[in-house]
């Protein structure tokens, strides 16, 4: 039988830019110029989040899917036009999680990381060079993920220390109380700052997982070789 997933599209308030985001899968959004680029960019990723669904044992019931039901659009914000990702919340985000409906999103988000360790461990530092991303290679992309990541969350009253996370003992601190801050705020109902959980959990995701693939596909590794 045919699965499908469910997909959101976010557009931007002078509809230059639509993201495309499955929310059932944390970290698989796409953003193009149109809604229906965006969703086709969006079913191109899909063989690639499949690495993430396998390392959070889901990828029986992800490669299961066959296309997409857009069930949402809503409106986004000056950035989801000037960037092409989404910064705006859809009704799903909104909502409220089960404790089991947490600890998904939550295990498909520590999938995300896993996969991003991953990457970064076998590229090479230096990277391709070209428009995506400024020209940075691994270790200021690297250190851009861990920055951004580290602010998020101060939301969640987390507040990890300046270069900790470089080191594998600080990066396994700070991810762990990321964690459990986020479970601890949703037993009390509690939003992340101005975010709710289901968006943190999305965005870092995304986040985390858009840097990896920008690795991989900028990799000199086999040029070097």
């Amino acid at each position: 039988m045919a699965k499908h997933t469910r997909v959101t599209l976010e557009i931007g308030p002078k509809g230059k830019k639509v993201v495309a985001v499955a929310p059932d899968w944390p970290g698989l959004e796409r953003g193009a110029k149109t809604g229906e680029d965006a969703i086709e960019r969006l079913r191109s990723y899909i063989p690639r989040y499949s690495q993430v669904a396998k390392l959070a044992e889901m990828d029986a019931e992800f490669d299961a899917i066959t296309n997409v039901d857009v069930v949402e659009q809503y409106s986004g914000t000056g950035s989801t036009d000037f960037w092409g990702i989404s910064f705006a919340f859809s009704s799903i985000d909104k909502q409220g999680m089960s404790g089991d409906e947490l600890e998904r999103e939550l295990t498909l988000m520590q999938a995300c990381w896993a996969f991003f360790d991953d990457v970064r461990r076998r590229v090479s530092a230096e990277m391709q060079k070209g428009p995506r991303g400024g020209g940075r290679d691994r270790d200021r992309i690297v250190g851009h993920i861990f920055a951004n990541e580290q602010d998020w969350a101060k939301g969640l009253g987390v507040h990890t220390p300046d270069g900790a996370m470089l080191t594998g003992e600080g990066l396994k601190a700070h991810r762990d109380a990321y964690c459990h801050a986020i479970r601890d705020y949703h037993s009390q109902g509690k939003l992340a700052g101005k975010w709710p959980l289901r968006y943190l959990i999305r965005h870092t995701a995304f986040h985390t997982l858009d840097h990896a693939w920008e690795m991989e596909d900028k990799d000199l590794t086999a040029k070097q070789a």
